[in-house]
């Protein structure tokens, strides 16, 4: 009877450790699996961290290639280069999981985006300013060439004549504005909403002409806008018996180079919609663009 006990008693014990030797296998497996997934992760994350990298690096090298054609946005493209090895430098040494890792690539997508429109407006330049090189050479010719002429060549004199005025006109460039939101620490916040709106930044570019007239140039611009108000100064000049009406004048010493020019305007409680910024030389419209606020 004692040994019939004792053998049931052994039986429970045998039927206990084989359970716990169970229980330690499937938790070891559990532990491999896991472990598995989390190294399957970290190289995952490990590879985009270097995929984002190498996407960052060639937009550098664009930005490197696009300075080097040394147009009047050279600072701008310089300006935005800082941006992308700036970003670089964040991801180099931070330790990224995948909710970080999509903010780097949200960052940039927009790095990118802004890359294309400036690459775009590059393309722009250098055709304008190749347009403008070719005539200012057809003009240098022709002028070289009337040494030449004799008093016979009246009626050709007054044509080469009309064609050097024509040629010595100042040319007028990316006109574009700019609308941000001022904070208490003087930074400008770009936005285009309408109500967050305090600051209007206009700029243009004057073209280099070796053969115009160099010295102080006064412009005139004009901001209309979606309920057709002029803002800003609301000043008149008459010139004979026209008038304009403008928002601002931007003075300019202009010395046969080219010329950057950047103007702030600042306001309040600006309205939605489309607004036309006209620039002015005199009372002849040089050029216009526009811009939206929604």
């Amino acid at each position: 009877m004692e040994n019939q006990k004792n053998n049931s008693n052994q039986k429970i014990i045998i039927f206990v450790l084989l359970l716990l030797l169970l229980c330690s296998v499937f938790y070891n497996i559990k532990l491999s699996q896991e472990a598995s997934m989390l190294t399957t992760e970290v190289k995952s994350v490990k590879t985009e961290k270097e995929n984002v990298m190498k996407d960052l690096q060639s937009l550098k090298d664009s930005y490197d290639a696009a300075i080097a054609e040394n147009t009047t946005m050279s600072d701008d493209l310089i300006a935005e280069r800082e941006k992308v090895v700036g970003l670089m430098a964040q991801l180099e040494k931070s330790k990224v999981n995948e909710l970080s890792l999509l903010k780097y690539k949200q960052q940039f997508i927009a790095l990118q985006t802004k890359m294309n429109t400036m690459l775009k407006e590059v393309d722009v330049l250098k055709k304008q300013n190749q347009t403008l090189k070719t005539n200012l050479d057809s003009t240098t010719v022709v002028l070289a060439d009337s040494k030449n002429y004799n008093q016979v060549l009246v009626g050709q004199n007054e044509e080469l004549s009309k064609t050097v005025e024509k040629g010595s006109k100042l040319s007028i460039l990316n006109l574009k504005t700019a609308t941000y939101k001022l904070r208490g620490s003087g930074k400008h916040i770009e936005t285009d909403k309408a109500s967050r709106v305090d600051v209007l930044k206009v700029s243009f570019t004057i073209a280099e002409n070796s053969i115009a007239k160099s010295g102080d140039k006064t412009y005139y611009v004009q901001i209309i806008d979606s309920k057709n108000n002029v803002l800003g100064d609301k000043a008149t000049i008459y010139f004979g018996d026209k008038s304009l009406t403008y928002s601002f004048t931007a003075g300019v010493k202009y010395e046969n180079k080219t010329v950057d020019v950047v103007h702030d305007l600042p306001g309040k409680d600006f309205a939605s919609g489309t607004y036309y910024v006209n620039l002015f030389d005199k009372n002849q419209l040089v050029t216009k663009s526009s811009f939206t606020l929604r």
